[in-house]
């Protein structure tokens, strides 16, 4: 990449799994040149966690996706002449990113304070599971676990489905996420002061501050628990019609609308007239009312009688639906990257544009170490 926003920066990225890779990807792909870490036998655990059967070059997808760009260092924690090799590259870095579990860093020699003694403007990152000491600390903080806790599942799905989880790792994401907006932060101070900092999330906190709305609704109402909707629920504080109704040839979502704005849309006096309490207080029924009346008619019938109205509502698309889309096409948020034996790995782009350009990245993941000669010919680190 060229002319990045963070060209210029290095970054280390000593974690594994997702949710410190996620952070030091999103720095890459802002224009950072980041190093990868890893062990010489097996290196990064997510290297063989499979979402599927597939697997490119003896590795997973999701290590593909999450690693792109970066370039490979092996180190073996246990030799001290590597840890020493690693504190070498601390010396010349100005991110470093981790996240073992509690007291392992600290073990190795490579905690934040060892870091600062050899580079007092590293930006150093943690993240963790739980936080760094109390009762839950040294609980594996695995993304199924971390939503368990925080009390996020209790939103989701209907009212009898019991507590029912994101299909996507949302807590090794957003903790991510909040490394990359706090190191920024970091970087902008230490372009003011040249010191650097200790910037620490955890999964739970992360959740939690996913949760900012609702748990302010909740904190401020007395201690009230949201109620699920009992039938196609989509959000536990929203009125009716706000959910996702079965068409006779698809799905059909409906968000924020008057009832009777929606009636006329819809040609559907059973919902007019209700006063403006019923969305919430019958909302199952009028929902299940909507469903019966918009299951009769094919998707398309019903957006072209709500769009024009500016009722908020779409079509519910799946993957291949939502890459044949001219919006999708458009926005050009794909991409091909190359293994050094010039296998093609399709995967996504950064979510941002800058001065109307999207950041374009062309190399793979690297194979474990495949960069540490050249690096250590570069850092003037020995053999």
């Amino acid at each position: 990449m060229t002319d990045g926003l963070l060209e210029g920066l290095l970054v280390l990225d000593m974690s594994q799994f997702l949710s410190g890779p996620f952070a030091a990807l999103r720095l890459g792909d802002l224009g950072a040149r980041v190093i990868k870490i890893e062990r010489p036998e097996g290196g990064d655990l997510c290297r063989r966690l499979y979402l599927t059967d597939t697997e490119i070059g003896g590795d997973s997808t999701l290590f593909h996706a999450i690693n792109r760009g970066k370039l490979g260092f092996a180190a073996d924690f246990k030799n001290p002449a590597d840890v020493d090799a690693v504190k070498r590259l601390i010396a010349k870095a100005d991110v470093l990113i981790q996240n073992f579990r509690p007291g392992v860093v600290e073990r190795l020699g490579l905690d934040y304070q060892s870091a600062k003694a050899v580079n007092p403007g590293i930006v150093y990152a943690s993240i963790t599971g739980y936080g760094g000491d109390g009762p839950w600390a040294m609980l594996p903080g695995q993304d199924l676990l971390a939503q368990a806790r925080a009390g996020l599942m209790w939103l989701n799905g209907d009212r009898d489905q019991g507590p029912v989880p994101f299909g996507l790792a949302i807590a090794d994401l957003l903790a991510g996420s909040a490394v990359v907006q706090g190191v920024l932060a970091a970087l902008v101070r230490r372009g003011r002061t040249g010191g650097g900092a200790h910037v620490e999330t955890s999964l739970l906190e992360a959740l939690v501050d996913f949760q900012f709305e609702v748990l302010t609704t909740y904190l401020n109402d007395g201690g009230r628990m949201p109620a699920r909707s009992g039938f196609r629920n989509a959000h536990a504080y929203l009125a009716a019609p706000y959910g996702v109704y079965p068409t006779s040839d698809g799905w059909l979502a409906i968000a924020m609308t008057p009832l009777d704005k929606l009636a006329g849309a819809l040609d559907f006096p059973a919902i007019a007239g209700l006063p403006q309490s019923a969305g919430f207080e019958q909302r199952d029924e009028i929902k299940r009312l909507i469903a019966d009346h918009v299951s009769s008619r094919p998707t398309s019938y019903w957006l072209d009688r709500m769009q024009p109205a500016d009722i908020w509502c779409a079509d519910v698309l799946d993957w291949p639906a939502l890459f044949a889309s001219q919006a999708f096409k458009q926005m050009d948020i794909l991409q091909t990257v190359f293994r050094p034996d010039g296998q093609a790995v399709r995967t996504t782009r950064l979510p941002l544009r800058v001065d109307g350009l999207r950041e374009d990245c062309r190399s793979a993941a690297p194979s474990i170490g495949e960069h540490t000669a050249a690096l250590r010919a570069e850092m003037g680190i020995p053999a």
